[in-house]
């Protein structure tokens, strides 16, 4: 039953990944004006003043380019392993231990851009943290997801 769990909750993770992405494809105007606002620093009192504040394109658009990437690979990832955990099972112990990593490696790059992206760069860079506009909608939902997404990681990660 606890594999049986396990990929579940990993395709949990894959469908995450890949709502998404559809949604910030479909929003793509959103997506773009969302990363120019974190980098711009418009939503904060002075930001655009800031050293590191930017409205370059390139940076925007490679933000943007690499939430969406990221969320697919994630999802592709979790979906195969999940979907491997799931025909494994307890028939062939080798082939799930196989789709564990597989899908935990999903994990791990969804983990990376919420805690690198977000976090590292978002918040610390672009000092997203002193925003009230972005601070609930943005931060706060990117610490959910990571945190989350971390302990299903350390879930399935575990023995059976």
């Amino acid at each position: 039953m606890i594999h049986k769990a396990k990929a579940i909750l990993i395709i949990t993770v894959s469908l995450w990944g890949l709502i998404g992405a559809v949604q910030n494809v479909i929003d793509w105007n959103g997506t773009i004006g969302a990363v120019g606002a974190v980098t711009s620093m418009s939503t904060i009192q002075g930001g655009k003043e800031s050293w590191q504040a930017t409205d370059s394109t390139i940076v925007i658009l490679a933000g943007a380019f690499f939430i969406v990437a990221s969320k697919l690979v994630s999802a592709s990832l979790c979906a195969i392993g999940g979907f491997k955990m799931w025909q494994a099972q307890q028939s062939d112990i080798k082939a799930y231990k196989q789709a564990k990593e597989l899908a935990l490696t999903g994990c791990a790059i969804a983990i990376f851009m919420l805690f690198g992206g977000f976090i590292v760069i978002a918040e610390s860079w672009f000092e997203l943290w002193r925003s009230q506009t972005m601070l609930g909608p943005v931060l706060q939902s990117a610490f959910r997801y990571a945190g989350m997404i971390t302990l299903i990681a350390i879930f399935v990660s575990s023995k059976e």
